[in-house]
């Protein structure tokens, strides 16, 4: 009797998870790099492609789904996040990932976003933030900043503008992060704690416009600007910053502070980062000045708050299993037809 050898497959590489399809964004847009990025950490979750699904509303980022080779759904404006809620609901082995833009996910869809977040399922959300609406061809977005001249604000936008973490953060998210599409060791990073989180994740991905609205997050981006304008936030560290790390953000009371490092500070000053600590993430989340104003603190990056609580699926599988235990196997047919009962006379 002869005895078949299956050759072992080989590891998934990013090139794997890339389709053929031609990626059709503007030349320059900043979601070429977070798609590379999220192709390059793919094969590193250890999930099956057949097991990966990826769900988009409408906009620029929602043509993802065409480039990555899973399972996915270009889906309706606004909804991704309902329609992840019951694939997750429905197949909780799943790896969902939703796929939406500041207008996208905080316009039209921003009640179904708070809801999945205080819902926590286990689902990663990437909302790709460019403060502009960039399909529609450079309307004012929910994020963008006061007085932002627009083909649909000629005199500026008098909204206020949300601020998504903060946003995320008052919907009991579980797990909030920002990053962005020009730091691509960063971005992975996020990407692959993203996944590891047990619940609901929202990553917010600062993504450049660069034909409606270029330069967005330029100070955070470029090398001139960015030691000096951007905190990285590590766990279990404290929060220093700058060219040569010679400032950090020391708390006076409840209000952070910048100071410089030197004779009076010193490190050991300085408020060490927590991931696990909600009223601290509160305060993290409302550094969120507009770098114009002389006196404006750094922006924050990395995981802002990790908490864990059951999630929706897991619990709505426990209720499942102990009403079948309970009542038995149910019977559709008895269940539609009901228990009263109605004589219609002529």
């Amino acid at each position: 009797m002869s005895t078949a050898t299956i050759a072992p497959q080989a590891p998934l590489t990013s090139k794997d998870f890339a389709t053929d399809q031609e990626v059709r964004w503007c030349p320059g847009c900043g979601d070429y790099s977070i798609l590379k990025q999220v192709q390059t950490i793919m094969p590193t979750l250890g999930v099956p492609r057949e097991n990966i699904v990826i769900v988009s509303g409408i906009g620029c980022s929602s043509r993802f789904p065409y480039y990555m080779n899973t399972y996915g759904m270009h889906s309706i404006h606004g909804r991704a996040t309902a329609i992840a809620s019951g694939l997750k609901a429905a197949r909780p082995e799943l790896s969902v990932w939703i796929v939406t833009g500041d207008g996208d996910g905080l316009s039209i869809g921003g009640n179904h976003t708070i809801h999945l977040l205080r819902r926590n399922f286990d689902v990663n959300i990437m909302l790709f933030n460019n403060q502009i609406y960039g399909l529609t061809k450079g309307q004012y977005s929910p994020t963008s900043e006061e007085n932002k001249v627009t083909k649909s604000t000629p005199m500026g936008s008098i909204d206020h503008p949300f601020n998504p973490m903060a946003l995320a953060l008052g919907a009991d998210a579980t797990f909030i992060a920002r990053s962005m599409d020009r730091d691509p060791k960063h971005l992975q990073e996020m990407l692959k704690r993203s996944h590891a989180h047990k619940g609901a994740s929202f990553l917010e991905i600062y993504q450049n416009c660069n034909i409606f609205n270029d330069g967005a997050f330029e100070a955070f981006t470029e090398k001139s600007s960015k030691a000096d304008e951007t905190i990285f936030v590590e766990h279990g560290k404290p929060l220093v910053f700058g060219a040569t790390k010679n400032k950090g953000i020391r708390l006076d009371g409840l209000r952070p502070v910048a100071v410089e490092l030197g004779s009076e500070y010193t490190e050991s000053d300085l408020w060490i980062h927590d991931e696990n600590d909600f009223y601290k993430a509160q305060l993290l989340t409302r550094m969120f000045d507009d770098v114009r104003i002389e006196g404006h603190l750094p922006r924050p990056f990395g995981i802002f708050y990790e908490a864990f609580r059951p999630t929706y699926e897991d619990i709505m599988g426990f209720q499942l299993t102990e009403a079948l235990a309970k009542k038995g196997p149910g019977d559709l047919d008895k269940l539609l037809a009901g228990s009263e009962t109605w004589t219609i006379k002529g």
